[in-house]
C-alpha cells in the first residue's frame, strides 16, 4: 500500500487500516456474532455433542476455527458439558440448571458455571467422546484455546483501531450472554413448551433467528439428536435453513431429525409399530395425554362445578398438573395434591398417566415385556368408563412413525 494511502496515526488508532465506517463496523460485529453463533449450534451443538448432523471437513474446520478465534471454547470440553447437562438435567449434578441454581445465577454467572464444569475432567472423558483429537486440535487448539481471541484481538485492532477493540469485547460477550445466560437460564425458565419433558426447557420464540435457532429449546430436550429443531409449522428454525443449504451443495448430511407420528385407524391392540412408535416420541404422547384428556377433564370439572377454570384451579397450578407439580414451590405442590384428593376422576387421570409414563420409561425390560405392559394399560383405560381416556387409547393404539421429513 503507498505510504499516501495509508491512515495517519490518529486515523489509524481510531479506525485502523480499513478506516471502516460504523455502519462498516456493524455489518461487521452482526456477520462476526452469527458465524460464531452459527458455529456453536450447528458445529458443537447439532453435529459434535447429538451427531444429528456432519459437515464437510472442510466446512467443520472452518467452524472449528472460528470457535477457537472467537470464544476458546474447546470442543471436547464444550461437547462433555453439554451431554451432562442432558443426562443430568435439572440435578444437582446439572452444570447450569436455574431450577438447581437459581435463574440470576445461570444467566449473570454462566461463564463462570462453565469453568467449574471444566475442571470436572473426569465428566469431561466420560462425557466428550467422538470429538476431534487431531494434530491441530491437540497441539493448537486445545493448549492454547485462549491464543484465539487474544490473535482475534490484535487483528481487530489492526483493522479497526480503538473502535474494532469494543467490537471485538462485544465479540467475547456474545456466547457468554447468548448461550450461556439466554438459552441455559432463560430457556429453562420462561417461554412455552410444545412438549411435557422430563425437565423444565421451553421455547422462547417460536422463531430461532437471533440465536440460531436455539431458542427452540423445549423442542431440542424433547429430541435431542434432530438436527432439526423447529417441529410446528408455525416455527421457524434458521440453524435448520443453514443445514439444508449445505446439504444442497453437498456439504452436510442430515444423520437425524425428530420422527414423525402416524395415526392408524381400527387398530385393535397396541402392536410392535405402536411401542416403537411410543419408544420414539415417549414426549409427544405425555403432551398427547395433557391435551387430549387432563384439559379436557378439566373443562369439565369447572363446568360441573359451574365456575371458569381459572377460578377452579390458579394457571399455575394447571401448569404444575402437567408434570404433578414437580417443579413447583413446596406449598404449592401441596396445594395441588389437596385439590386433586378431592376430585377422584382427575385423580384416576393422573394415575393412569403415571403408569403410561412408567410403561415408556421402563428401558430396561425387553420389548416382549413392555408391549404387554402397553396392552394391559389401553386394556385398564378402556374399561374405566371415563371417555377422554377411551379415547385417547384407541387413538394411542394407532400410533406408528413414518419416515421423518426436513
Amino acid at each position: 500500500m503507498p505510504a499516501s494511502l495509508l491512515p495517519s496515526l490518529p486515523e489509524f488508532l481510531s479506525h485502523g487500516l480499513l478506516q471502516a465506517s460504523w455502519g462498516a463496523l456493524a455489518i461487521y460485529l452482526l456477520l462476526a456474532t452469527q458465524l460464531t453463533i452459527f458455529s456453536v449450534t450447528l458445529y458443537l451443538h447439532r453435529s459434535m455433542a447429538h451427531r444429528g448432523v456432519d459437515f464437510h471437513p472442510l466446512v467443520a474446520h472452518v467452524f472449528r476455527f472460528w470457535t477457537w478465534l472467537t470464544t476458546s471454547m474447546v470442543t471436547r470440553e464444550w461437547v462433555a458439558i453439554h451431554r451432562k447437562h442432558h443426562a443430568k438435567c435439572e440435578t444437582e449434578e446439572d452444570p447450569h440448571s436455574p431450577v438447581q441454581k437459581g435463574i440470576g445465577t445461570v444467566f449473570w454467572r454462566g461463564v463462570e458455571l462453565y469453568r467449574e464444569a471444566r475442571g470436572q475432567r473426569e465428566d469431561i472423558e466420560k462425557y466428550g467422546k467422538g470429538c476431534p483429537d487431531d494434530w491441530i486440535e491437540r497441539h493448537v487448539y486445545t493448549p492454547h484455546a485462549t491464543m484465539g481471541p487474544t490473535l482475534l484481538l490484535f487483528l481487530s485492532f489492526a483493522l479497526f483501531g480503538f473502535a474494532g477493540v469494543a467490537v471485538w469485547a462485544i465479540q467475547m460477550l456474545w456466547i457468554p450472554f447468548w448461550a450461556a445466560g439466554v438459552v441455559n437460564g432463560l430457556g429453562h425458565w420462561w417461554g412455552y413448551r410444545n412438549f411435557v419433558t422430563d425437565d423444565t426447557a421451553t421455547n422462547l420464540t417460536p422463531w430461532g433467528l437471533w440465536i440460531g435457532g436455539e431458542e427452540l429449546h423445549n423442542n431440542h430436550h424433547a429430541f435431542p439428536s434432530s438436527a432439526k429443531f423447529a417441529l410446528r409449522k408455525w416455527e421457524f428454525d434458521i440453524g435448520w435453513a443453514v443445514i439444508r443449504s449445505c446439504q444442497a451443495l453437498g456439504l452436510a448430511k442430515v444423520l437425524r431429525v425428530a420422527p414423525s407420528l402416524n395415526v392408524r385407524p381400527n387398530i385393535p391392540a397396541p402392536d410392535g409399530d405402536t411401542l416403537k412408535a411410543l419408544l420414539a416420541i415417549r414426549f409427544q404422547a405425555m403432551t398427547d395425554y395433557q391435551r387430549d384428556v387432563l384439559k379436557p377433564a378439566l373443562r369439565e370439572e369447572a363446568r360441573a362445578a359451574g365456575a371458569k377454570l381459572r377460578s377452579l384451579l390458579p394457571r399455575k397450578l394447571r401448569k404444575g398438573l402437567a408434570d404433578d407439580g414437580r417443579w413447583l414451590q413446596p406449598d404449592a405442590r401441596q396445594q395441588l395434591s389437596s385439590w386433586v384428593a378431592k376430585r377422584p376422576r382427575i385423580r384416576v387421570l393422573i394415575e393412569h398417566r403415571a403408569r403410561l409414563a412408567a410403561v415408556l420409561e421402563a428401558r430396561s425390560q425387553n420389548a416382549a415385556d413392555t408391549l404387554h405392559h402397553l396392552q394391559a394399560w389401553c386394556h385398564e383405560a378402556e374399561a374405566s368408563g371415563i371417555r377422554v381416556l377411551q379415547e385417547f387409547s384407541a387413538r394411542l393404539k394407532g400410533y406408528s412413525l413414518q419416515p421423518a421429513r426436513g
